[in-house]
Order: structure tokens, then sequence, then C-alpha cells
């Protein structure tokens, strides 16, 4: 079945608690003078038509991007299947034409410029219910291509069977394996500690030396 750009919605996963780092919105943190979140809707929005946040507390703090927030339905906090999940039910009531929603982490600045395209190609070529990137062998479940008509039993799996590991879920489904194993470096290199920091403005600094 082809997909068409219509029937995707971007969700940007930033619901987590960021303990890591002290707590607060990782994505609002800055590099190279811009925050995380900057690069990383810059990059959505380049590939896809619609782009929502899912984000728990107050959306006013995300009001500059002038995007949908969508909190988690489920309680708990309950790690990136009740983004996913949520995001299935803000397109059911906002988007009801989309058939299928696909995630990115807010705090990953540098995922591919052909993410979308790469995901989509895949799962449909490979004849897979899902799709979730990797590189080099090490599974993004965060970066994942969902079919909403998966809502019911991801909603179920998670308020009655507790399930919060994403594999876990997924694996009864097929899904494809997308591997961006032909970039250099990891694209979806992500800031989970102070030190990361460091390290996004030295491959930010190698990825400019790079722009003709």
């Amino acid at each position: 079945m082809q997909i068409k750009p219509e029937q995707l919605v971007g969700v940007i996963l930033a619901g987590g608690l960021a303990r890591r780092m002290g707590g607060g919105d990782k994505s609002m943190l800055k590099l190279g003078g811009r925050r995380i979140l900057d690069y990383v809707i810059e990059s959505a929005q380049r590939q896809l038509q619609t782009v929502i946040i899912n984000a728990n507390g107050d959306p006013q703090r995300f009001a500059a991007f002038n995007l949908p927030v969508q909190a988690d339905i489920v309680p708990d906090f309950a790690g990136p299947l009740a983004g996913v999940v949520s995001a299935m039910a803000w397109v059911k009531k906002n988007k009801p034409a989309a058939t299928h929603i696909i995630t990115v982490a807010a705090d990953t600045p540098f995922f591919p410029n052909d993410y979308v395209a790469r995901m989509l190609d895949l799962m449909q070529l490979k004849q897979q219910r899902l799709a979730c990137a990797s590189y080099h062998g090490r599974s993004q479940p965060v970066f994942g291509l969902w079919p909403v008509d998966l809502f019911d039993d991801l909603y179920k799996a998670l308020v009655e069977d507790d399930v919060r590991k994403v594999d876990r879920f997924t694996a009864p489904y097929g899904v494809a394996d997308v591997a961006f194993d032909q970039l250099a470096d990891n694209p979806f290199f992500n800031v989970n500690k102070p030190a990361d920091l460091t390290a996004g403005e030295l491959h930010l600094a190698a990825k400019q030396l790079e722009l003709p």
C-alpha cells in the first residue's frame, strides 16, 4: 500500500522526564546557539506535511513553535509507547484521513534527512506493518513508523498489560528493520547527559565544515 503524504503525521516525542539532565526539557537546551528542538522540527518539516509534539506539562512552553501539542493519554509517564498511542489518539480526532504516524525523538538534532522516505520505502518493500530505524545493528525504537489502526491494541497493552518496552509490543506484528549504516556518524545521537552537549557541539561543527 502506497502511503500518501497526507496520510502520514510526524510526531516529535518530548514526553520524557530527562532525569539524567536534572529534569526539564532536554529539547530546549542550546546547541550551536539554537534549541535542539529547532533542529528536530526543521528536519521533520522538510520531510512531512504535518508535525505534532507529544509532551506533558504546560503546552504553552512550546507555543513559539506553532505546532499542536498532545499530552499523554495514559498516566505515569509510561515511556515512548505512551507518546505513540497519544499521537494516534490526536490523529484519530484531528486527521482522520491519516493512516500512519512516524516518530522521532525530541533530543536527536541530527536524524537523517531521508529518514521518512527510507522508512516508508523499506516498510513497503519488506511488506511489514511497522518499521523501526537502526544503526549498525542497534535498534532505535523511538524512531518508528506505526499504523494508526493499532491504537486499540496499543492502548490495551499499556493500560491493561503494563507493556512499556517498544519491541515487546511490536514483535508480534512484523517490523521492518530500516538500517542507516551508510552514514559515517550516528544520525540518532541524542542528548542524555550534560557531556552530550559538548559532543553535540563538536558534531555540529563537523557537519558545518562539510557544507559547500
